[in-house]
């Protein structure tokens, strides 16, 4: 087993990120399989995982940061940088691709002036790939919060957009 890491040789973290992430790794780091939960369990906490707060991980729970980095740029799930008021989820499944996913990934991307893992500059939206929303019936389907929307098009995302603005 790997000696941990001194306190002294982390570069500088935030006090809340460093309160935020030794709370969840107090509670999670000694069941099986700890890093999950715990990325999990800091996301939650602040919203995403920054990137400054892997050393801290990666040193309480004897791992190299690059073993937590990798888990965290594995999953599309966690994110590095704060996400948007609200995050729009696009559903790229073959029955909404099958649908016109394609057509309205572009549309959405364009009226956002964004990509996938991006957040718009106004900082109201963050849109996410999503591979599958349950929703293949009414393909192509997004999902904002817990609202699941389907049968979506252009026209429609830029009326429901228009409505969320009022």
């Amino acid at each position: 087993m790997k000696p941990a890491k001194s306190v002294a040789s982390l570069p500088p973290v935030d006090d809340a990120i460093r309160g935020a992430v030794l709370d969840v790794t107090a509670r999670l780091k000694d069941q099986p399989g700890a890093l999950l939960p715990i990325l999990h369990g800091v996301q939650d906490a602040l919203g995403y995982v920054p990137e400054e707060a892997i050393p801290l991980i990666a040193r309480e729970l004897n791992l190299s940061r690059a073993d937590v980095h990798g888990v965290v740029t594995f999953y599309h799930y966690f994110r590095t940088h704060p996400a948007g008021k609200r995050t729009i989820y696009l559903c790229r499944a073959e029955s909404c691709q099958s649908m016109g996913a394609a057509k309205l990934e572009q549309h959405v991307k364009q009226r956002l002036g964004v990509d996938f893992h991006q957040t718009t500059a106004d900082g109201a939206w963050t849109l996410e790939p999503v591979y599958c929303l349950g929703n293949c019936a009414c393909s192509p389907a997004m999902m904002v919060g817990n609202e699941l929307k389907g049968r979506m098009t252009p026209e429609r995302f830029d009326a429901w957009l228009l409505s969320e603005a009022t």
